[in-house]
């Protein structure tokens, strides 16, 4: 690879701010270095770099805060760690350091702004060797005291130095980072994953990591590969509890539900959209679609053949307590075991040839139709590449994405038309009957007696106050 960078892909203000920045280091004695991920980024030949992380080498922390005042005001909140992050540009400029385990978890660490550590000395804490390459944005120099120029090369993640254990977070960075770049774990480095101990981390910093896997990740089943092999996937018991979990090799050649469920990511990930809030809850139903195989799986006897019935109903608790060790946001917690309750509805409800009441229902229940079509679709999806399709497969979805549009469900789920106000308006004072009659005319109108407040109204005259015995008050 040609280690001069391009660095006419990053937004014009940027690029300016950067060498400005670098500029008034170099004048005062000192070398400003972009550093980590937008390195390995531009050397991969990515055109959407926007975070810049300079290191400033030479320059004690007070002379550099003074230095970039006068220009380049700060957010002081970084400061005791030794960054200072530019306001108005995504740039973050920091001091080598040195840090020192001083507890458990991701950030017990005592940490020493160092000006005089050497590019090698600096590097040393960092993660792996594709992040921990340094370019200089004025001398246009490649600086990479890990190799991690040909490891990205090569295609290899390999962690820096024996520090690499101290933070625990790290592991989890690797399995975002191999998903994301299609990267081969050194065999050293899985080694060392393997005596690092979760240390408690926090669910915020877990959720982190796995959003960037289901949001960037392009071989999303490479990186739970290397969950595996690290041996980390105990902290997940309901991903671990799928490997080793028959399937029916007539439906599911591909093997357990484990190797499944990868392949259904890889499927999922071809379709993002870039709606980050849908991908993320989509991706989600997706990693836990099939939490309800391990309990449910017997084989059957007569037949010989390999069953998991009522998996999907049983996939809720799963589910439930998998995102309860990331995360406490509410809408996840009710938006996404929806999904993996009723992913096998698609095709259950197309074979029985069920009506539109059925579909309005069906909405309700999991919120937008549109994601549970992606849900079953990455699981139609989650198949070896030499696996034939039926001649069926994808009509129950077809059909069920042309039935959700005709009925102008597929992106929101079925809303009453009939309201406490509008009875009111008829002069009627609101009581505890309001909540059954208004009950009564939402299911009347999700089975299709009507489809306007017109028909509404005639229908709660006709229907509901007729057999609850009032005609006005």
């Amino acid at each position: 690879m040609d280690t001069r960078l391009d660095l006419r892909v990053l937004e014009p203000g940027l690029l300016r701010a950067v060498r400005d920045i670098a500029s008034l280091v170099k004048a005062a004695g000192g070398r400003a270095l972009i550093v980590g991920g937008a390195v390995r980024d531009l050397v991969l030949g990515e055109t959407a770099v926007k975070d810049i992380d300079l290191e400033v080498f030479g320059l004690p922390a007070d002379k550099l805060q003074a230095l970039l005042a006068a220009d380049y005001p700060f957010d002081p909140c970084g400061i005791s760690f030794g960054v200072l992050k530019i306001k108005g540009f995504d740039i973050d400029v920091s001091l080598p350091r040195r840090e020192s385990k001083r507890g458990e978890g991701h950030r017990a660490f005592e940490i020493k702004s160092d000006p005089g550590l050497t590019v090698r000395e600096a590097a040393e804490r960092r993660d792996f060797t594709v992040n921990a390459m340094y370019y200089d944005p004025l001398a246009e120099v490649f600086e990479d005291p890990y190799g991690g120029l040909a490891d990205l090369e090569r295609r290899i993640l390999r962690h820096v130095s024996p520090k690499f254990v101290e933070d625990p977070l790290r592991v989890l960075r690797g399995v975002q980072f191999i998903a994301r770049f299609d990267l081969k774990p050194a065999p050293e480095t899985v080694e060392i994953c393997r005596t690092i101990d979760i240390e408690g981390l926090a669910a915020e910093r877990l959720f982190d990591e796995w959003s960037k896997l289901l949001l960037k990740g392009k071989a999303i089943s490479k990186g739970l590969e290397f969950l595996r092999a690290t041996g980390w996937v105990r902290y997940f018991p309901e991903l671990a509890a799928l490997i080793g979990c028959r399937q029916d090799p007539a439906w599911h050649p591909e093997g357990d539900v484990w190797e499944h469920t990868k392949l259904c990511l890889d499927a999922f990930a071809r379709r993002r959209t870039g709606e980050k809030d849908e991908d993320l809850l989509v991706g989600l139903a997706v990693v836990c679609h099939d939490f309800g195989k391990p309990a449910t799986t017997t084989l059957d006897a007569a037949t010989g053949h390999i069953r998991s019935l009522g998996h999907d109903e049983a996939g809720v608790g799963p589910t439930l307590s998998f995102l309860r060790r990331l995360t406490n946001e509410e809408r996840l917690l009710k938006e996404v075991p929806p999904l993996v309750q009723c992913h096998m509805q698609p095709f259950a409800l197309w074979r029985a040839g069920a009506g539109d009441a059925a579909i309005r229902r069906l909405a309700l229940k999991v919120g937008r139709i549109d994601r549970l079509i992606r849900v079953s679709r990455a699981d139609d999806e989650g198949r070896l590449p030499e696996q034939v399709p039926s001649s069926t497969q994808g009509a129950d979805l077809a059909w069920l994405e042309a039935t959700a549009e005709r009925l102008r469900i597929a992106a929101e789920m079925p809303r009453p038309i009939l309201l406490g106000r509008h009875l009111i308006q008829l002069g009627y004072k609101p009581s505890p009957r309001f909540g059954a009659w208004l009950q009564k005319c939402f299911d009347a109108q999700l089975d299709g007696a009507f489809a306007d407040l017109d028909g509404a109204l005639s229908y709660f005259k006709s229907k509901v106050l007729e057999s609850s015995g009032v005609f006005g008050e």
